[in-house]
């Protein structure tokens, strides 16, 4: 990062944004030097809105998606565009003005000061801010941040879905975007993403900000959707940190832990029906027989997340990049 003041960007995919896209803006701090505002197909006044913008404001560039294509792929776009536009750190924000600029500076900071690659914000860190959150959206978010834990290996996050992001340039050609979800799993599969590409992900309380605005977070996704989707997340990292790139003890509890405990539960299950129909009581053999290679096996798939959790990035990896380019230019 150069030494002057670094070039800021914010990317805003906005879809049917026309009441509020002006306010969101126009709040923009003038230390942000790039506003990347990706239109994804909306069918009301939005780009019409963004052009009349520009005309004020020669830091809003638009982007004009001919189809839908949901949040992240908007994300990803505005992305790359920043880059292209020379921009260092680019924040993301939505376009329904929950996001209080305001924010910018603490958000950015961890990035700044080479403590982290990518920053979310995070409402949950006082009981206060909880109360004014929507039930719905706090008890989804508490179930799904500990999944989001175990899927994305970045252990001492929460508030998964958190829009409010910002990320190091250095981050964006690293990212794989066929495993980032193009819609509302965005920013959950972008953790685990950067999980992969031993990205430093940090924390930063910002206030939770809800006004008359509909919860996008559905019982449905809570419930049925995100779990699939974490699941799904969960096994390819595992299988790509673990046994594709590396092979670590992590690899081998996992293996020997898991068939055992499906061993233990499956031949329990067996003999407990065949017990009840029968009705006649296991014998000590045949419950040792379960409960043994359950319990060694749990001990095991708990000893990997032990160590998974211990493996967790702790170095930015921004900051190492800059430093090769440093000796490489010398």
């Amino acid at each position: 990062m150069s030494e002057s003041q670094p070039v800021l960007a914010v990317v805003i995919p906005a879809y049917r944004a026309e009441s509020k896209i002006e306010k969101v803006v126009s709040n923009i701090p003038e230390t942000v030097g790039i506003i990347v505002v990706v239109d994804d197909c909306s069918p009301d006044q939005t780009v019409n809105i963004v052009e009349a913008i520009n005309k004020k404001d020669l830091r809003v560039h638009l982007i004009r998606h001919n189809k839908n294509t949901g949040v992240g792929t908007a994300t990803l776009d505005g992305y790359y565009e920043a880059v292209k536009l020379g921009a260092e750190v680019i924040i993301k924000m939505d376009s329904d003005d929950q996001m209080d600029p305001l924010y910018i500076p603490q958000l950015i900071q961890p990035i700044l000061d080479c403590e982290a690659d990518y920053t979310k914000g995070n409402r949950f860190l006082h009981a206060v801010e909880l109360k004014s959150m929507p039930r719905v959206r706090k008890l989804g978010n508490v179930g799904l941040s500990f999944l989001a834990k175990l899927a994305s290996g970045h252990w001492h996050i929460f508030d998964p879905t958190n829009g409010f992001t910002a990320i190091h340039r250095d981050l964006v050609p690293l990212l794989d975007t066929r495993y980032i979800h193009a819609r509302y799993f965005f920013e959950t599969s972008m953790l685990m993403e950067l999980r992969l590409v031993r990205a430093v992900v940090k924390d930063v309380f910002i206030p939770a900000k809800y006004a008359d605005e509909e919860s996008f977070l559905s019982i449905v996704d809570s419930l049925l959707r995100f779990p699939v989707l974490l699941l799904r997340g969960f096994l390819h990292r595992w299988r790509v940190e673990y046994f594709l790139r590396d092979f670590t003890p992590v690899s081998l509890f996992f293996i020997a832990g898991l068939p055992a405990v499906i061993f233990g539960l499956v031949f329990g299950l067996v003999h407990w029906v065949i017990s009840v129909k029968t009705q006649t009581p296991a014998t000590t053999g045949t419950v040792m027989v379960a409960t043994l290679p359950f319990i060694i096996g749990m001990q095991l798939l708990l000893q990997s997340l032990v160590m998974d959790i211990q493996g967790t990035p702790d170095k930015p990896i921004h900051h190492q990049m800059g430093k090769i380019d440093n000796r490489s230019s010398e």
